[in-house]
């Protein structure tokens, strides 16, 4: 295919896995990132163009500033927008994560509305804006919104940087035939391509590193990363995507049932893997101290139900099995050396045995 996609965020978890999908299936590729003289963090991308024999080209663009952006989406005809600020602790000042959130996705939508090639742009944004901030539990579709008013900043920044996506594209007159589509994903699990971990990965490192004590009550509508990189290619090829937004997520997975499903594989393996939960009144207190763990209370016994109904019907999207991408997770964290193997196993008797042998 002549046609090129420019993909921002070209180096982080989810877009990494986007141009692969992209590349395998034969387009041409651009991709953004901040720095052009870092060239490590998108090695593994350029080795996997080379290998596959695909077209990737990389150009500086940031989110926070307006060079570089007229000239990312220069010949390409598809725009998908990734990238999104994504924190592991609570934010410092929320009023910049939520500005970097709203004024990027502008930023970039208003290059592409100035690109006479541009036709189509899916935008990535989440199931935190979507099911968040409501008194009951029902099923969310993609009719709902975020109660900005009674959620934490992360959710508040998805929602007004889609909110004002919507707005930008209905505001376009009507000669500019500019469509835009939004994926919605839950929680991104799913195989890493290089050594940088995303905010996502935290809860399956710290149960594979040993590093919890024990369970919070929290839980989240998983999505595996390979799964959601053919979601963005099918909504960017379908004509009937054009003005929907799709949710792209399974059933609500407690962290319970994560720890379980990894003390199952890897147990045998020599890793100790807490099982047990953890009173929500201690969660709140170690929290105080752990940054880490404060972007949990909120979700504390909440649970996230969203219906990938319209994907499948609309776009013929599946999903794989949520113990294929956890366990998947882990392989990955393990072959990145994000997370140590143990230096020691248990074999049936009691005999000490390595890693290796067990």
């Amino acid at each position: 295919m002549s046609t090129r996609v420019l993909v921002t965020g070209a180096t982080g978890f989810i877009a990494g896995h986007v141009i692969v999908e992209l590349l395998d299936h034969g387009y041409a590729v651009r991709g953004t990132v901040r720095d052009l003289a870092d060239s490590g963090k998108r090695a593994h991308l350029v080795e996997y163009a080379a290998r596959v024999g695909g077209d990737l080209d990389f150009v500086a663009a940031d989110l926070n500033r307006d060079a570089g952006w007229a000239a990312a989406v220069a010949g390409c005809t598809q725009v998908l927008h990734v990238a999104s600020p994504f924190p592991a602790t609570p934010p410092d000042d929320e009023s910049e994560l939520i500005r970097t959130a709203v004024d990027g996705t502008l930023r970039v939508l208003t290059a592409c509305a100035d690109s006479p090639a541009v036709r189509r742009v899916v935008l990535t944004s989440s199931t935190a804006a979507i099911a968040h901030g409501h008194h009951d539990d029902a099923v969310r579709t993609e009719a709902d919104w975020t109660v900005i008013e009674r959620s934490p900043a992360y959710q508040r920044s998805k929602t007004l940087a889609e909110r004002a996506a919507w707005e930008f594209a209905d505001a376009l007159p009507v000669a500019r035939e500019l469509d835009l589509v939004v994926v919605n994903p839950g929680m991104v699990l799913g195989p890493l391509l290089s050594p940088e971990t995303s905010t996502s990965h935290e809860p399956v490192r710290r149960l594979l590193a040993g590093a919890v004590p024990g369970l919070p009550r929290v839980g989240w509508s998983v999505v595996d990363v390979r799964d959601l990189a053919v979601a963005h290619r099918l909504a960017m090829e379908n004509p009937r995507a054009a003005g929907n937004r799709y949710i792209c997520a399974g059933e609500h997975v407690w962290m319970r049932d994560m720890a379980e499903l990894l003390a199952a594989e890897f147990g045998p393996r020599g890793f100790r893997i807490a099982t047990r939960g953890l009173p929500d009144r201690l969660v709140r207190l170690v929290a105080v101290f752990d940054r880490g763990l404060r972007l949990t209370v909120p979700a504390l016994g909440r649970v996230e139900r969203v219906s990938a109904d319209r994907a499948r019907r609309e776009l013929g999207w599946t999903m794989r099995p949520v113990r294929e991408t956890v366990r998947d997770t882990a392989d990955s964290l393990l072959r990145q050396r994000i997370v140590a193997p143990p230096r020691r196993a248990s074999a049936p008797g009691g005999r000490a045995v390595s890693a290796a042998e067990a």
